[in-house]
């Protein structure tokens, strides 16, 4: 009985207990591997991190596959058996596919720090690597997912219909992911032309900030004040933008102040080099004060300064907006503007008396007088 009992069950055990050793001794194999790559930081240790989990798996499902075809299981539970095993497959080389292409994005990064001074082509390349690797990520997800799903005969059924009436579905399902594909679409377009890449500055919405990351679906702003802007892809292809950093991160700062017309400029002048040879953040290519700008009471004065970034710039207006003007209340405390009022007293003239000419006033003749009388001479009494 025990032979009989041996022979009936060794045609499944032997080889599936065969395939189970090698597929146990595999999984320990890549464990380990993972365990002693773990925290090291040098390319074969990253490369052993990356693999080792899929494989870890996806070994022991093929000699399981092999196995099976060693057994004399009848064609459906073989089926059946061999249909789970193609998905568990399946699933460990999609998740195999998708680690190597988020490892070769990683490797590409760690080759192209952006943490320097002059990283135009590092960001250009971090943008760029970013999304298509999600882009690639994304391909390898849904190739995988359509592999597993073409095994069953009820998607397949599903497959034909669908083809069968492609015009109707075609459309209803084109207006439908219209935001999906316009935002693959902008994401392929961002990564090639490059509008914006990571860490650019820019101005959206009327806020100032820096792309913090580019996703397939939309791009995160990090403002200022530590906020976060989330704006779709396809937003920055249908509408205009600021780019602060577009060619190169050197940016010029304008000062504007409000003076009177007696502002010594030689010594306004003076008073801003000094400021801008004192900071750091002065690049040493422009420092320039000029008369832009008149109204009634006042003067506009520019004071226009360099840096090498958005970031000192902005902290170097400051600094030569607030020392200039200190300078001024001090050393010249008129030359701030000022309001000019006159005061003045209105003098009511007293009452004139009414004139009225004399016998003697010399007048001028009207047309109803007549010729002037001439006095007859005394005569001689007679």
């Amino acid at each position: 009985m025990s032979d009989l009992h041996w022979n009936d069950i060794s045609p499944y055990a032997v080889p599936l207990g065969i395939s189970a050793l090698l597929g146990v001794l595999a999984w320990a194999l890549f464990a380990w591997l993972a365990h002693r790559a773990r925290g090291k930081d040098y390319r074969r240790a990253r490369i052993t991190s990356m693999l080792s989990p899929p494989l870890a798996l996806l070994l022991p499902l093929l000699f399981l596959r092999v196995g099976l075809d060693s057994t004399p299981l009848k064609d459906a539970q073989l089926a059946l058996l061999k249909l789970s095993l193609y998905v568990g497959v399946v699933g460990c080389v999609t998740w195999l596919a998708v680690r190597v292409v988020n490892g070769i994005v990683a490797s590409i990064l760690r080759e192209h720090p952006i943490e320097v001074a002059d990283n135009l082509a590092a960001r250009q390349i971090h943008t760029q690597t970013r999304v298509l690797g999600r882009v690639a990520t994304g391909l390898v997800i849904v190739l995988g997912a359509s592999m597993v799903l073409l095994q069953f005969d009820g998607v397949r059924q599903l497959g034909r219909t669908l083809l069968a009436s492609a015009g109707i579905l075609g459309l209803v399902a084109g207006i439908a992911a219209k935001p999906v594909f316009g935002n693959l679409i902008a994401g392929l377009q961002i990564a090639l032309s490059q509008p914006i890449r990571i860490d650019d500055v820019v101005i959206v919405e009327g806020e100032w900030g820096r792309v913090e990351e580019i996703t397939s679906a939309f791009v995160v702003v990090h403002i200022w004040d530590q906020r976060r802007m989330v704006v779709p892809l396809n937003w920055f292809i249908e509408n205009p933008f600021q780019n602060w950093t577009r060619r190169e991160a050197d940016m010029l700062g304008t000062v504007f102040l409000w003076l009177d017309y007696r502002t010594p400029m030689a010594q306004v002048r003076a008073e801003t080099e000094r400021v801008c040879r004192s900071d750091p953040r002065w690049d040493g290519r422009v420092c320039i004060a000029q008369v832009t700008e008149t109204s009634e009471t006042a003067m506009q004065v520019r004071l226009l300064v360099s840096a090498r970034n958005s970031g000192d710039a902005f902290d170097l207006r400051c600094v030569v907006r607030e020392r200039v003007l200190d300078f001024l209340a001090r050393e010249h405390p008129y030359a701030l503007p000022r309001q000019r009022n006159e005061l003045t007293r209105e003098h009511t003239p007293p009452d004139t008396p009414q004139i009225v000419p004399s016998v003697h006033q010399t007048v001028s003749p009207s047309p109803e007088d007549g010729p002037p009388s001439v006095a007859s001479p005394d005569l001689p009494a007679g």
